[in-house]
């Protein structure tokens, strides 16, 4: 079975009582419990990660590419203007997909820019938690397509 790291940055562990009109009713241990159970249907073992901490996040990264690891990542606020992080997702060695539960494009105009996005493999926003759940697919996918 195939691991997958699911990074979340600042604050998603909060979800559920931060900005319910935005980012829903579900809490952090929902979340993770969809991306363990949508992983193992298929066929993936899902390390659901939080942390508000930045270069915890990077640390994380790191870990990733250096073990080959695919990553869905949801990178929060520092989507705007981690260049660390940046730096960190473009030694990725496997596919990244960055996910958003809220639409930035749709909100305040300093959410509109991702610095991270062109370093990624592809981007999934707006579809509120499910948003993960489409990452991991595309992730499921990718791998089946380099094992042929």
């Amino acid at each position: 079975m195939s691991e997958v790291f699911v990074l979340n940055g600042p604050n998603l562990g909060r979800l559920g009582s931060r900005e319910p009109d935005v980012y829903g009713a579900a809490d952090f241990d929902d979340l993770t419990a969809l991306c363990r159970d949508t992983a193992r249907a298929l066929g993936l073992h899902a390390e659901v990660r939080q942390t508000d901490d930045e270069a915890e996040l990077v640390s994380w990264l790191h870990e990733a590419a250096d073990g080959r690891i695919p990553v869905v990542l949801n990178p929060a606020a520092f989507t705007h203007y981690s260049y660390a992080l940046r730096d960190a997702i473009a030694q990725r060695t496997a596919p990244l997909i960055e996910v958003h539960i809220s639409n930035p494009a749709a909100r305040e105009e300093f959410r509109h820019t991702s610095v991270v996005a062109a370093v990624a493999t592809g981007t999934i926003a707006g579809f509120g938690l499910l948003s993960y759940v489409l990452a991991l697919q595309a992730i499921a996918e990718l791998l089946a397509e380099s094992a042929d």
